[in-house]
């Protein structure tokens, strides 16, 4: 096999397409111990999300992780899964076609793909057919609003990895996270009005961020930081008051000391101090998930209601909310800026985002 690959000839009548790449983090293709233990391997072969030395992990993950874990992680899923499949998948193929409506409203005439770091979609694979597609031009978007070595960095990881292997290299850009942009918090701050608005307020409002070893923050990710300005950013937005919040870090996996407040101890402490209504956000995720839906909504909650609360509400994530969408658009017009992305007249007929998913649906898609 040849190191270096090439792109099929393409007509040359063809224009040049610029085209923005949503990334996420991943999803097993089903819930079952056999498909988690496809994700589970790759997701924890990856020496930016365990950085334990190789010799040390590689015996932990394929003599305990792998065979004990997947079925485990297999029952969490089926507690989630709808029959679109999985939650994650769904929203982020959604937030794509929305997102890609919504640039062609500001006047970008761009193709908008979505790939997955850990399972499929892949990243090498969604390259592959944008480049079949001519797409000279790819800005690519991880949907990690606070930056961490182990999901953005990971994510570039791929890109260079797959990049590596071609002779002809598009022009690539990567945004590099949007924890304190003004669109995003706006959306946040907007789902949890929302939620008030529909549900009553708790007492308290708990703001869990994903979890990171806390040996990460000490030397130099600036993940922790971000996830506290982010949660002060949104306390504001929202006219909350010193005690009237607290952020929180989940998904703690091993013994190592990870960030900290813990979720769900934090979520027990408030209940036995008399606390009986809290409400949950997750600012760290733009799509609802495993984290979310299992570990928040029904574990935590769980917690809560041990420990003496009498009600936690889940507040869901932006997903495909009109003002989220929104935001990503004028993000990514932001970093498109001064490529060839205008619509011209034959494009003026663009099908929305909202028109392709109908049209996806009944094609059965």
């Amino acid at each position: 096999m040849p190191r270096f690959s090439s792109a099929s000839p393409s007509d040359p009548a063809t224009p040049a397409r610029t085209a923005v790449l949503l990334v996420q983090l991943g999803t097993p293709d089903e819930p079952t111990p056999a498909a988690l233990r496809r994700y589970l391997r790759e997701f924890l072969s990856d020496p930016r999300v365990v950085e334990i030395p190789r010799a040390l992990w590689v015996p932990i993950l394929h003599g305990f992780v792998l065979p004990l874990r997947p079925a485990r992680s297999a029952a969490k899923y089926r507690r989630i899964w709808s029959k679109e499949g999985s939650p994650l998948l769904v929203h982020t193929r959604r937030q794509a076609l929305l997102l890609r409506g919504a640039l062609g409203e500001h006047g970008h005439d761009v193709d908008v793909a979505f790939a997955m770091r850990y399972g499929r979609p892949s990243i090498p694979s969604v390259l592959r057919e944008l480049r079949e597609r001519n797409a000279a031009r790819v800005l690519v978007l991880p949907l990690y609003p606070q930056y961490a070595a182990s999901t953005t960095a990971s994510a570039f990881d791929a890109l260079a990895r797959e990049l590596a292997r071609w002779r002809a290299l598009p022009e690539l850009r990567m945004v590099r996270g949007f924890h304190d942009d003004a669109g995003y918090l706006d959306a946040l701050a907007a789902g949890v009005r929302a939620a008030w608005q529909r549900e009553g307020r708790g007492e308290r409002l708990v703001m869990s961020f994903h979890g990171l070893p806390q040996r990460s923050g000490e030397l130099g990710d600036p993940y922790p930081a971000e996830c506290l300005d982010t949660a002060r950013r949104l306390a504001a937005r929202l006219g909350l008051r010193e005690g009237e919040w607290i952020a929180t870090f989940q998904s703690r996996f091993g013994r190592a000391r990870w960030l900290q407040p813990y979720t769900a101890p934090t979520l027990a402490a408030l209940a036995r101090s008399g606390v009986r209504e809290v409400d949950v956000v997750c600012p760290g995720f733009v799509a609802d998930c495993l984290e979310t839906l299992e570990e928040i909504a029904i574990e935590a909650r769980q917690a809560f209601l041990d420990a003496g609360g009498r009600a936690l509400r889940y507040i869901g994530c932006p997903n495909d909310a009109a003002a989220f969408i929104e935001a990503l658009a004028r993000l990514a017009g932001r970093h498109l800026g001064g490529w060839p992305t205008r619509c011209d007249a034959a494009a003026t007929t663009t099908p929305s985002g909202e028109e392709r998913i109908s049209a996806d649906r009944a094609q059965g898609g």
